[in-house]
């Protein structure tokens, strides 16, 4: 038993040390530092609008599994969101530090309650639902396929319920066997739906986004 802790113990050093090599060796990480981003993520959200142009001026923008932050500081920086009348709203389940230009609420898209505070707090049909949200990796391939898919499914759920006729939908999901039942449900909401992996995913990673544009009328 002894021996067995002590392999445990010495595993997640190893893993603890490889990660903060990455870390360090990784030139989105240094560049997030160098242009005030508070997460690498922002420079998938940048090129995800460099290539499909979703963030317009002016646009009302939902970002779902905000923390800490870096899409909703994308989205507030692209759509020009003022602080005291902000046209974009962030939340989260972890706490998230205030951000000029954002309406930030803490909560779970799958609690109704949740649901209908963030839905208040928008006002009017959003025009852009972002979602970066995935759950902690366990390390076993399927179960985190399914566990995240889920909440793409939630994401996708929501996003129909508040888009406005002709918006734009983007949701990350896990590649899997069950993905591409997700990626047929939005061709039937969405005019237009890719997919796409920035090259700001990390080479090694199964997460890559869904793209929906134009938006159908529900009438």
């Amino acid at each position: 038993m002894r021996f067995e802790r002590v392999r445990s113990a010495r595993g997640r050093r190893l893993s603890s040390t490889r990660w903060l090599q990455r870390q360090l060796n990784d030139p989105y990480v240094q560049a997030a530092k160098r242009d005030g981003y508070r997460s690498r993520a922002a420079y998938k959200l940048l090129q995800i609008d460099d290539r499909f142009e979703l963030l317009k001026l002016g646009c009302r923008v939902v970002d779902l599994g905000a923390a800490p932050g870096g899409w909703t500081q994308v989205a507030v920086n692209r759509v020009q969101s003022m602080d005291g009348h902000p046209s974009v709203v962030a939340i989260d389940i972890l706490e998230m530090e205030p951000l000029p230009g954002a309406d930030i609420l803490l909560g779970d898209i799958e609690d109704e309650a949740a649901v209908a505070r963030l839905c208040a707090a928008i006002g009017s049909p959003a025009d852009l639902v972002l979602s970066d949200m995935a759950v902690a990796t366990t390390g076993h391939a399927s179960t985190d396929h399914l566990r995240t898919l889920a909440l793409a499914e939630a994401a996708f759920l929501f996003a129909c319920e508040v888009l406005t006729p002709g918006g734009g939908f983007v949701n990350k999901v896990f590649q899997g066997a069950d993905e591409p039942a997700l990626f047929d449900a939005m061709t039937q909401k969405f005019g237009s739906v890719r997919r796409f992996k920035p090259k700001a995913s990390r080479s090694d990673s199964v997460e890559m986004f869904l793209i929906g544009m134009g938006f159908k009328d529900p009438e």
